[in-house]
């Protein structure tokens, strides 16, 4: 009889710990599921609007890269320190972006970049007055088929976004169209 109490308790003690192993791995599931989401959500804030203005001067979508994402991350990180507007210079095409508190989303940085159409003369092929046209440049530079985004949160509060193209544009005398 004690034998058989013995074995029900250990088949219990067995079930239950099956039963939490189960539990954690559906909470993890679930936790990767939601963090899976929200980067396909931060892809698209970074990817649609982009190949939507490509798509206006007649330029083929760009496509996702995690290549030049993992670049884009690992350039972020370095920017976590203080947050600077400053570039790379690596190999790739890149925009850049800066702004003040936690709250700014991809598509904030994609829309300034873009809104930066305005200011862009095709038929001279420069930035009107003193205005900045750079950053909309390299998102319509024809020639450029993959990017790759990333957006951190600053040790002071602020958020910097870069994307990264290739091939690369924006060169000199070259019209992006």
């Amino acid at each position: 009889m004690a034998r058989l109490v013995d074995l029900r308790l250990s088949l219990g003690l067995l079930f239950s710990l099956f039963l939490s192993s189960c539990l954690a791995a559906s909470v993890q599931d679930d936790k990767n599921m939601i963090q899976s989401l929200s980067g396909r959500n931060m892809v698209a804030q970074f990817l649609a609007p982009q190949n939507q203005m490509r798509a206006k001067v007649g330029d083929p979508p760009l496509r996702w890269s995690q290549t030049l994402a993992h670049y884009a991350q690992w350039w972020a990180n370095q920017r976590r320190w203080d947050c600077s507007l400053t570039h790379s210079n690596g190999p790739y095409g890149e925009n850049i972006f800066w702004g003040s508190g936690k709250d700014w989303q991809p598509k904030d940085a994609v829309s300034a970049w873009i809104g930066e159409y305005r200011w862009y003369n095709y038929n001279r092929n420069s930035c009107n007055g003193y205005q900045q046209c750079g950053h909309y440049t390299q998102i319509v530079w024809r020639k450029s088929r993959s990017v790759g985004c990333a957006r951190v949160v600053c040790y002071n509060g602020d958020v910097f976004m870069t994307c990264n193209y290739f091939p690369p544009g924006n060169y000199v005398g070259q019209k992006p169209y």
